[in-house]
């Protein structure tokens, strides 16, 4: 007979550090992270806080903290299974083409995709818009276990919303409390929220939407209305640095990544989530069956 269920865990040496790692990673979230005072307008798209390497190196490092990545998200799953323990949810925010697919490809494809709940939030459909702006955010969060990704957000409630009028400036004016009420009571149940900001420059967002003007096999990720949104590039800076100023929060910091250098981009992201993961001390569940007996069995079968 199988032996009560257990939340005790085993114990096990942590991976051994890729080069780079774990001061890589802190240097990183140190760099980036959003605090009082930070200004949007003056911090370079084409920088990279916390690295001082090249292209390459970033890849290297890059490929270097999959394994390590990729055991700690197993490590969650699985202490998830029973329908408790911890989750992250990765918010990614960021003007078109800043980076967002790469993020998704590079760093979050990188793991078992059985423990990822990936949400793409598009414009609310007319059964969305009859309830409050917040209700499916709710309904898409990640289960226990799981790491939750929302590729655009209930951010998107205080930057386009904001930019184009589509409700009254009391609304949305309103929803940045919501917002910071929401996110305080997502994390007091175990989910940690990482909120990750793609910042581009207005130079290189004209040169990779003309990439993909200029190469056929881009032409399907072209959107005329991208050339219609750059057209309120001002607005969206503003009400960007309003979101940092209003939201960034110790329960839920934003984290602005430099995105004009992709391979930066998905090397800051893939460490910010890589030092939260630390932080909880994953370790793989116990047995909830007695071993020995079980390797016994397994001897004396045929």
């Amino acid at each position: 007979m199988a032996k009560k269920k257990s939340k005790k865990s085993v114990k096990e040496k942590a991976p051994k550090e890729k080069p780079g790692g774990v001061d890589l990673a802190t240097e990183i979230v140190q760099k980036l992270r959003v605090t009082q005072g930070f200004q949007l307008a003056s911090f370079d798209a084409s920088s990279t806080p916390g690295f001082k390497g090249d292209k390459a190196a970033a890849e290297e490092l890059l490929a270097a903290g999959v394994d390590e990545l990729d055991t700690l998200q197993e490590r969650l799953y699985a202490g998830g299974r029973d329908g408790e323990g911890p989750s992250i949810l990765l918010v990614v925010q960021g003007m078109d083409t800043s980076g967002k697919g790469g993020i998704m490809r590079h760093v979050v494809g990188s793991v078992d995709p059985q423990g990822v709940q990936l949400t793409s939030f598009k414009a609310p459909n007319a059964e969305e818009r009859k309830h409050p702006f917040l209700w499916r955010i709710r309904k898409a969060l990640p289960k226990p276990g799981y790491i939750g990704v929302f590729d655009r957000s209930h951010y998107e409630d205080v930057l386009i919303v904001r930019v184009h009028n589509l409700v009254p400036a009391s609304t949305w004016q309103r929803r940045y409390g919501q917002i910071n009420t929401f996110e305080k009571s997502v994390s007091g149940n175990d989910t940690h929220i990482i909120k990750i900001m793609l910042h581009i420059s207005a130079d290189e967002q004209k040169a990779r939407l003309r990439e993909r003007l200029d190469r056929p096999d881009k032409w399907w990720k072209f959107n005329p209305g991208d050339l219609d949104e750059r057209e309120h590039w001002p607005a969206y800076q503003e009400a960007y640095q309003a979101v940092l100023d209003k939201t960034s929060t110790d329960t839920a910091p934003w984290y602005v990544v430099p995105a004009d250098r992709k391979w930066f981009a998905r090397l800051a992201v893939q460490q910010i989530l890589l030092h939260h993961l630390r932080a909880l001390d994953l370790q793989w569940p116990a047995a909830e069956f007695d071993v020995e007996e079980q390797k016994q069995r397994l001897a004396e079968c045929r």
